[in-house]
């Protein structure tokens, strides 16, 4: 099957998984076919999926990811001991691990080819991936109560699958309505202490931040860099030899700007 056959494939296979969807026209252009898939892909609800779909799911992926070319550490040149600062898109890194900004449902992103960082890793990693989440989340809900959503600063783990990590941790940051505040600044240093102490409890050596909190959830980005660096520098004095490398991955050119001003 080719790349081709395997977008045309998918496409019927989750125009007739969906309830709303299955009627959806689409014209032949091989771009306008890529958006009707993922955004079938990002509204699609957590639940399990036939084997077969799923096979040809991640192989055109897995296509996909090759054309755009995997990263991997040896590429990412350090700033300082064991920090790197790299920009561009955090789904292409071959790392241990890479943090994803999530909400607290933690479900993934919904809005179909929105731009943020929940809907690229969900996108790229597959369905599975938010199936995996919903699941935790169903026996943390379990255990605390049906209305149990994900605390902030609490960094959740999961298998990455089409993604060339190995596992990816989201944690949901602060969200900034109106002035910051020391409890906003806190609250995003705990994001960054408790993903790598998760890092090191699962025995993770390399880990990709984003830059957590920024964007739709209106942390400053200046001051955001500023909490991020220095949280990491203290951890990795505090726990010497635990973590090889860990990756500032930024997108904007002020964010790259700022990280470096701070590392």
């Amino acid at each position: 099957m080719t790349q081709i056959e395997r977008l045309d494939y998918l496409l019927d296979a989750f125009k007739e998984d969906s309830v709303q969807y299955k009627e959806l026209q689409v014209g032949s252009d091989i771009e306008d076919k890529r958006i009707a898939l993922r955004s079938l892909m990002n509204i699609r609800m957590p639940a399990p999926m036939d084997d077969e779909i799923l096979k040809v799911q991640d192989e055109y992926l897995s296509r996909c990811l090759a054309e755009k070319g995997i990263v991997t550490l040896d590429l990412i040149p350090e700033v300082a001991d064991k920090i790197s600062i790299w920009q561009g898109d955090i789904t292409l890194l071959d790392v241990d691990a890479i943090v994803n900004a999530a909400n607290s449902q933690m479900l993934g992103c919904f809005v179909p080819m929105h731009t943020c960082i929940d809907n690229c890793i969900h996108t790229f990693a597959g369905i599975q991936l938010r199936l995996e989440c919903h699941n935790k989340m169903e026996e943390l809900r379990s255990k605390y109560g049906a209305t149990y959503v994900q605390p902030t600063s609490i960094p959740m783990i999961t298998d990455a699958y089409n993604l060339p990590s190995k596992k990816v941790i989201h944690v949901v940051g602060p969200i900034v309505y109106g002035d910051l505040m020391p409890e906003h600044e806190k609250a995003l240093e705990s994001c960054y202490t408790n993903v790598l102490d998760l890092c090191l409890a699962n025995n993770l050596r390399s880990v990709a931040f984003c830059c957590i909190s920024t964007g739709v959830f209106h942390f400053p980005n200046q001051r955001a860099a500023e909490i991020a660096t220095g949280t990491v520098r203290s951890w990795l004095s505090r726990h010497p030899g635990a973590i090889d490398r860990v990756i500032f991955n930024v997108f904007k050119d002020k964010d790259k700007e700022y990280y470096e001003r701070f590392i």
